[in-house]
């Protein structure tokens, strides 16, 4: 099992020296997100300082942008740091598509998904192989790639493609068309077990593929501090209270508590949403242990289930930099 960590880009001037300190330390991957920075420039400077470190988008949100946009981006990262590029794509929900990114929401999100992966891997294989491009589907058409615009082959042209999801339709999307499956901090062990991979499991074998060809990848909330738990409940109802993640709490037996939680969300009283999340919730959906505990417990609740893993937080250099080293080391079994 890989150990990743997070970075929030705030300042690119800081991301040298978060490079490094990551290198140093012996994490596997860096992984960028899309909230409040763009995720795929601090990731041209990770390839610039590091000559180990994968890294990749967790995620790129694929219904702002176009797949060629996309496509570019990846070809690029990948060109620079020698195949060591992960594009990591998602949804995100409706609201923020049409209302913070100013686009369509599509009529076929799942569809629209499979075709963003498909044209953007026809871009590539036009820049590859020099081919005609030819991609025609009910979303997309790319006919049109004249040389000026082809940035023609790379060294490591096998770009992997991981989604992003919390129900059943994009877990079986990335076993038929992607490379992994970027699950949700707001999940459980039993939820990965019993939902997440039989649907990916699903999808593959339809494709005629082995669940074993896509990487399962996850983020995990965890408190070592009896203070972060506060945290971890508005977190956790936060999440929760997204009508369409609804079936993680009802696995559990707490669809109602989901559905107390989105209407407490339209109201905007997040204390009283957090206080809905008792003790035995916020064990189900997080990890609490001290420091020195984590990483044992972070392997007997994933070991076998997840590939990569990476903690809920970001990875800040003079930040608890002990808690990071003994964790990293810990995790890789030294």
């Amino acid at each position: 099992m890989k150990f990743d960590a997070s970075i929030q880009a705030r300042d690119l001037n800081q991301l040298p020296e978060l490079v490094r300190a990551a290198e140093r330390i012996g994490f596997n991957a860096l992984w960028s997100h899309e909230t409040q920075h763009d995720p795929f420039l601090p990731l041209a400077l990770i390839s610039e300082h590091s000559d180990t470190l994968s890294f990749g988008t967790s995620v790129a949100i694929a219904f702002a942008r176009s797949p060629a946009s996309v496509a570019y981006s990846a070809w690029d990262l990948a060109r620079a740091s020698r195949g060591r590029f992960i594009l990591g794509l998602g949804t995100q929900v409706r609201p923020h598509i049409e209302r913070r990114f100013g686009m369509p929401w599509p009529e076929s999100p799942l569809g629209q998904l499979r075709e963003f992966i498909q044209a953007i891997r026809a871009l590539w294989s036009t820049w590859q192989t020099g081919e005609r491009l030819n991609y025609r589907g009910e979303h997309y058409k790319l006919t049109l790639m004249t040389p000026f615009f082809d940035p023609g082959p790379i060294e490591h042209a096998e770009i992997p493609i991981y989604i992003a999801g919390v129900n059943v339709g994009l877990c079986r999307l990335a076993g038929e068309v992607a490379d992994g499956f970027i699950a949700h901090p707001y999940h459980s062990a039993r939820y990965l077990r019993e939902v997440v991979r039989p649907a990916i499991e699903q999808g593959a074998s339809q494709s005629g593929r082995d669940i074993n060809q896509i990487v399962l990848t996850t983020s995990v909330m965890v408190s070592t501090r009896p203070e972060e738990k506060a945290f971890l409940r508005s977190q956790i109802a936060f999440y929760a209270s997204t009508p369409s993640y609804r079936p993680v709490m009802a696995l559990h037996g707490w669809g109602e508590i989901a559905d107390q939680l989105q209407v407490l969300s339209r109201k905007k009283a997040w204390q009283e949403m957090a206080a809905l999340i008792n003790d035995e919730m916020l064990e189900t959906f997080a990890i609490s242990a001290p420091s020195g505990d984590l990483a044992e417990a972070l392997k007997d609740k994933y070991q076998g289930l997840i590939d990569r893993l990476s903690v809920y937080r970001p990875f800040v250099p003079g930040e608890d930099d002990e808690f990071w080293k003994e964790l990293v080391l810990k995790m890789h079994g030294k």
